[in-house]
């Protein structure tokens, strides 16, 4: 492990990736590193088992090289009303179980705690370079002890408040995340109505607030933009849907394709697919089922999953969750090393325009 304190240093260039649970992985973590940034393997929705196997792949590919693991904090066991909401909705989507080819999923009663017992277990025993933190915060013991191990922690917050929790608690950084960003909101909160920061404002009222090291997130997709997060108070830059059109990633064809057809005109965000507020492409899902989506997280995501496989497997992008930031149009399909040296080309475009 590094002796270092801040992941920002870890790595040659300010530029993180961005976990993407279902959209990326071994491979493109991997390319990534080996570009100079800081890959990341997303643990959400995966067994103990998965991760070690895709930490053990990634460590094959890059040796020595630092990489991260994010983990999805547990939630609480739901409610009877809300157990009523989900039965409900379960309902509404057999037809759409029925459109795409699939069958309406069945959550499994502790799911919500996305085996992070297990998970923690796992990399406290074999400790990986950098953890960060989805949708709160562990336990401080487990923050300790992922310290003691030698693991740099990084915790992503969406405001002002939750910087001030995160910085108590003893992580070594914080992934501020932005309206912009693609996929899930991360914070602590699932709110009824989501209210989130732009990125700008975040960083700068946070940035005043703390010396920790910040890795700016949402919407970035160019060196430019990431020159200006890092005059705004960032030490680096997390960038998700630049990397999605890439080869080395996993997200279906279809979800890769949306993000260059004039169909899909626009981001939002929707509780839709998972019971979380979470950014992507509006398409035909959305429109059909959006109002009625309850707050369950991650029930509702298990209920979805099969209908998104299903419309994955037959190439119907209406039927996906097209997780995309808000500059989603700039994605380019080019391996991942070819997007790194663009933004670096960029990077220091900007830096000479302004010197």
């Amino acid at each position: 492990m590094s002796t270092t304190t801040d992941p920002t240093r870890l790595t040659a260039l300010p530029i993180v990736q961005a976990p993407m649970a279902g959209a990326a992985g071994p491979a493109l973590a991997a390319a990534v590193t080996r570009a100079g940034g800081l890959g990341f393997l997303a643990a959400g929705y995966r067994s103990a088992d998965a991760l070690a196997a895709e930490i053990d792949e990634l460590r094959a590919l890059i040796g020595d090289a630092p990489f991260g693991v994010n983990a999805f904090m547990p939630h609480p066991a739901p409610t009877r009303a809300q157990d009523e909401l989900t039965r409900r909705y379960a309902t509404s989507l057999a037809r759409a179980a029925a459109h795409y080819g699939g069958l309406v999923g069945t959550p499994v009663p502790g799911s919500e705690r996305d085996e992070w017992d297990a998970k923690l277990a796992l990399l406290l025993a074999h400790p990986v370079p950098v953890v960060s933190f989805t949708f709160g915060l562990p336990d401080p013991d487990a923050i300790t002890a992922l310290r003691a191990a030698g693991t740099l922690t990084v915790a992503t917050v969406t405001t002002p408040e939750e910087a001030r929790v995160a910085a108590d608690a003893g992580v070594h950084a914080l992934c501020v995340q932005g309206a912009e960003a693609g996929g899930h909101q991360g914070g602590f909160a699932n709110p009824d109505a989501p209210a989130p920061y732009g990125l700008l404002t975040l960083l700068t009222l946070i940035a005043a607030e703390t010396e920790l090291p910040l890795i700016a997130a949402g919407g970035l997709m160019t060196g430019r933009q990431i020159e200006a997060v890092r005059l705004a108070g960032a030490s680096a830059a997390q960038l998700g849907t630049a990397f999605l059109r890439c080869p080395e990633g996993i997200a279906p064809a279809a979800h890769k394709a949306a993000l260059a057809d004039p169909a899909f005109d626009r981001s939002v965000l929707t509780r839709a697919f998972s019971g979380r507020w979470a950014r992507g492409l509006r398409n035909g899902f959305v429109a059909r089922h959006e109002a009625e989506a309850p707050g369950v997280y991650p029930y509702v995501h298990y209920l979805v999953s099969p209908i998104r496989k299903a419309a994955a497997a037959r190439g119907q992008a209406d039927g996906l969750a097209l997780w995309a930031g808000q500059g989603w149009r700039l994605a380019r399909e080019e391996p991942a090393a070819e997007v790194i040296s663009r933004l670096v080309d960029e990077m220091a475009a900007a830096r000479k325009a302004s010197a």
